[in-house]
């Protein structure tokens, strides 16, 4: 093995073979947020949805919020992984498996918001054993998981060959556990010009097959919502707009987990600047287009006056005004602003971009679901107004937080059998530029 290789492999597989300190800190604070989520939703099971925030009148919360965010997280990793791939982006391969796992991780999670936001869970298996051809309920069950499938048969591709390179490595410094996982999750892989062929046409029928999925899945749970004649959300432009919104959300996850990554496992060497510009770039091309799009949705619904869209918008511009503003305006022009000038464009700025880019598509979720609810095409008369309005209770933001924690600490198992950066893939960097 050349010594390029050697350090390559040193470099790339630090929490594989020894576990700092800090990552053991890390991981037991994400896994009390889960321990509180847990209690959390067993007081809910036992209790029911009178401890959420959930009324007659809003009967979607934070859950749904939080499963249309992760879903779309989830079509996002798909879609610029799988870009990415086609088009052989060669900056790609650094950043490439951050996305796909965003896409396999998100896809476990977010069904389970919807889970919580069952009142009878144990007529749950109900949607199975008899599904309704005519429910668009049923048609996004059918897309979810065979979204997931592909997703992980695309990721499982994609970590093959560095299930191979790590069995074979003499110097790697593992559990005899390790050892055998890899030996079996390689699949025999052995490295010849044929396996490598098989490999590369594998993946690039899979990449293909999971950005077309990932647009019609989040065009059905878009559907769902259009379909529907509640005001703000009976709007031809639900499917586009859902599918540029997830790709919005996905970049700035990618930025931030680079960040991260880069930072806690010193790999500066291989995810650089030039890595953060180019993904900040595109993040501020999909601002563009997903403020167009914002923009155009909530002028059709101002400029029609219909009386219930008209509602809908004085509630948005009265009670959650500075959440409208947010999503709406800071979060679409200040990630745009501060990556469009070359200037600003540091990796300090571009991961602030990020996170303002990434807590606005959250807000925009939640404005777009819960003031909805709160405007019902019937007058209500003589409620108590808590029952009108939505407030999440701490159960909710219990089992939200819980939920990213999950996430996180799914990346941080992750990051301990496998390298977070493709081995194979910067071998096939080096090899080319080499041949160059």
């Amino acid at each position: 093995m050349m010594e390029a290789d050697k350090k390559l492999i040193a470099d790339l597989t630090p929490e594989i073979e020894n576990t700092s300190i800090k990552w053991y800190i890390t991981f037991f604070v994400f896994l009390a947020f889960f321990v509180v989520g847990i209690y959390g939703l067993i007081q809910q099971i036992d209790k029911g949805h009178i401890v959420t925030g959930m009324r007659d009148n809003v009967v979607w919360g934070f859950y749904i919020v939080n499963f249309i965010f992760f879903m779309g997280l989830s079509y996002s990793g798909a879609l610029i992984s799988g870009v990415l791939h086609l088009f052989h982006t060669g900056w790609r391969k650094p950043i490439i498996r951050m996305a796909e796992l965003i896409t396999v991780i998100s896809l476990v999670i977010g069904p389970f918001f919807i889970f919580f936001c069952i009142g009878r869970l144990d007529r749950l298996h109900y949607l199975f054993m008899y599904p309704r051809i005519q429910s668009p309920i049923t048609w996004d069950v059918i897309a979810i998981c065979t979204d997931l499938v592909g997703c992980f048969i695309y990721l499982y591709l994609s970590f093959i060959e560095d299930f191979a390179i790590l069995r074979d490595y003499p110097d790697l410094n593992v559990a005899p556990w390790k050892k055998k996982l890899y030996k079996i999750l390689s699949l025999g892989f052995t490295g010849t010009e044929h396996q490598h062929r098989l490999l590369r046409n594998a993946r690039t029928v899979m990449a293909a097959m999971i950005i077309a999925i990932a647009i019609i899945v989040y065009s059905v749970l878009a559907w769902i919502f259009g379909v529907t004649l509640q005001p703000g959300w009976h709007s031809t432009i639900f499917g586009p707009y859902f599918v540029i919104a997830a790709v919005f959300s996905g970049t700035g996850l990618l930025i931030i987990l680079m960040w991260i990554f880069r930072k806690v496992y010193h790999l500066e060497e291989y995810i650089t600047k030039r890595h953060f510009v180019n993904v900040g770039v595109l993040l501020t091309v999909i601002a563009a287009f997903y403020g167009y799009f914002t923009f155009s949705d909530y002028l059709t619904k101002w400029y029609g006056s219909i009386k219930m869209d008209s509602i809908l918008i004085d509630k948005l511009f009265t009670d959650y005004y500075s959440l409208f503003i947010f999503a709406n305006y800071i979060g679409i022009l200040l990630p745009g602003i501060i990556i469009a000038f070359p200037r600003f464009r540091t990796i300090p700025s571009i991961t602030i971009a990020a996170v303002i880019a990434l807590l606005a598509l959250w807000v925009n979720r939640y404005i777009i679901v819960i003031p909805t609810l709160e405007t019902p095409f019937l007058p209500i008369q003589d409620v108590r107004t808590d029952w009108i309005t939505y407030a999440p209770t701490w159960i909710e933001w219990a089992l939200t937080f819980a939920g990213v924690s999950v996430f996180a600490m799914l990346f941080m198992l992750v990051s301990k059998i496998a390298p977070i950066i493709s081995i194979s893939e910067m071998q096939e960097k080096d090899k080319i530029e080499i041949m160059k």
